[in-house]
């Protein structure tokens, strides 16, 4: 996932956009703010953004008031399609609506780098960044570039994944045991909704070797399926509903998508009466469908679970091999993450209703920092058109050209 340093210089001047998951949340009714100060747009809060991203006018006055510039860092174009296709987009919007000149903001992506994405970082600090929000490809990167940050004195913001270090430093992103919790009770119902009996469940998680937040995803379904508020269950766990039996549970490392569906080939090898399983996102899914399919298991027979409603994800879903996927709209978390920046940009103090809570390190409870949680949205084909369809998150041509007419017709898509 990694590419390689000679693409640093020529990335930093790059506005390109990729994947990626999330960060652990824990939810509160305030947070700590940055800094003291009054501004406009004091009326912010975590609801208040829409897709047409009318509040962002309200920002106009704090933006006037600061000073410096906002580097965006993205992190790759391959673990998801939303960096390109979402993020990039919206935030761009964002800072346009919020009254930014195309100076005073920069978007770049570190093409799954570690070396580039802290290159652009000091290459941004070095430009007068006064503000950096980045989405880390791993913790440890992350951190390099949190201490950079702190040395330069520069206000850091998380975007999507957290980053547990220092004392000026954000989140903002969807709270993401909410995340998980959604994906283990959307897995029960379908046991229920596909009459899958005895459940014997298998649990491809994300890469929680390199992300904290799929360790707070498999915090979220393991609690809603197991009972237990953990990353890892052991096998022979019973569900709290429906009769499960977890058969086991392994971590795709990285977020690879390809040893996911590698583990899983195994495991189904291994234990042919799996007929149930729970995924941490959509391209974990797909590599499990593939197995499944290639083993001529047909429709609604053995559940697949997954979040970022990518299109694939939608398809899997009317064709009835996949129940469902966490939808998080990338134009709330994006032009949340430029209201946070704005104010910090301009030293001023951001409303309590829009950092609305904090984040918890989850390998140590002692460390949390100020968070902007947005709530995410389970999506099947019974909401599929009032959300993802409605919001454009996916093409109508491309889905119904891809599953057919009558199927979008019968799911009451249009």
């Amino acid at each position: 996932m990694r590419t390689w340093t000679k693409l640093m210089t020529a990335l930093a001047a790059t506005a390109i956009v990729a994947a990626g998951c999330s960060s652990s949340t824990t939810p509160a009714p305030s947070a700590p703010a940055s800094s003291s100060g009054a501004g406009g747009g004091t009326g912010l809060s975590v609801t208040s953004f829409d897709s047409a991203f009318t509040a962002m006018a309200q920002l106009t006055s704090v933006t006037t008031a600061g000073k410096g510039l906002v580097g965006v860092i993205l992190p790759d174009v391959t673990t998801s399609a939303r960096y390109t296709a979402y993020d990039l987009p919206y935030l761009t919007q964002a800072f346009k609506a919020a009254g930014y000149a195309t100076t005073d903001f920069k978007i770049d992506n570190a093409a799954g780098t570690t070396t580039t994405e802290l290159g652009i970082a000091q290459a941004d600090i070095t430009a007068g960044a006064k503000v950096l929000l980045v989405d880390p490809l791993d913790g440890p990167t992350g951190k390099s570039i949190q201490a950079a940050a702190t040395a330069a004195g520069v206000t850091m913001i998380s975007y999507d994944r957290a980053t547990f270090q220092g004392t000026n430093t954000y989140y903002v992103s969807f709270d993401n045991v909410q995340v998980g919790e959604k994906i283990g009770a959307g897995f029960l119902q379908c046991l229920t909704d596909w009459g899958v009996t005895s459940p014997k469940v298998y649990t491809v998680d994300g890469g929680q070797d390199t992300d904290p937040n799929a360790i707070d995803f498999a915090k979220g379904y393991n609690d809603a399926v197991w009972g237990q508020k953990v990353a890892q269950v052991a096998a022979g766990a019973t569900s709290k509903t429906g009769g499960a039996t977890l058969v086991g549970e392994a971590l795709a490392p990285g977020w690879d998508n390809a040893k996911g569906g590698t583990i899983f080939q195994q495991a189904y090898t291994a234990h042919p009466e799996i007929n149930a399983t729970i995924e941490a996102n959509d391209g974990l899914a797909k590599a499990v469908i593939t197995v499944l399919k290639g083993a001529g298991v047909p429709a609604k027979k053995i559940p697949t679970t997954g979040q970022d409603a990518t299109l694939a994800g939608m398809e899997y879903v009317l064709q009835g091999f996949q129940c469902g996927s966490v939808y998080k709209p990338i134009y709330l978390e994006a032009q949340a993450a430029v209201a946070l920046a704005t104010y910090l940009r301009a030293g001023q103090t951001p409303p309590a209703a829009l950092l609305n809570g904090t984040t918890t390190d989850p390998t140590n409870a002692a460390t949390t920092e100020p968070a902007v949680l947005l709530t995410p949205v389970w999506v099947n084909a019974a909401n599929m058109e009032a959300t993802v369809i409605t919001d454009k998150a996916v093409a109508v041509a491309d889905l119904c050209s891809a599953v057919g007419a009558d199927v979008c017709t019968a799911a009451g898509i249009k």
